[in-house]
């Protein structure tokens, strides 16, 4: 699969729109698109996509071809968190958090603290 930080701003809105739904036919990514193009733009796109590996056919409507993001949502969004990772923090996760968690407008709730302290101790648990 391509990495998806190389994806458009429209190429994005699509997907967000094939995760939400599922899967969609050109129409309804169209429909759910702000300030929406052609719907031979969002073919072409879709198409691209498809190229891509992000999109895949699902079946079809019809005449229209239904489309389904190739990935879940999860996945992608750690592929993406992993790519992040990588190029601003030389894949450190504790300096990632500690960027976070240094701004000024972060806020952590007790819940949260709870649930990070939760996984950092079933990571040494399990050796990770």
């Amino acid at each position: 699969m391509s990495d998806p930080t190389h994806l458009s701003r429209r190429e994005r809105q699509i997907l967000n729109v094939l995760h939400e739904l599922g899967s969609a036919t050109v129409a309804v990514v169209q429909s759910k698109l702000p300030d929406p193009p052609t719907d031979m733009a969002v073919r072409r796109l879709m198409h691209i996509l498809e190229e891509k590996g992000h999109a895949k056919r699902t079946g079809k409507d019809g005449r229209e071809v239904i489309y389904a993001p190739a990935q879940s949502k999860a996945r992608a969004g750690l592929q993406a968190l992993r790519q992040v990772l990588d190029t601003f923090f030389g894949g450190a996760v504790d300096e990632a958090l500690a960027a976070h968690l240094t701004r000024k407008d972060a806020s952590l709730s007790d819940e949260q603290a709870e649930r990070i302290q939760q996984l950092i101790n079933a990571a040494k648990k399990e050796g990770r």
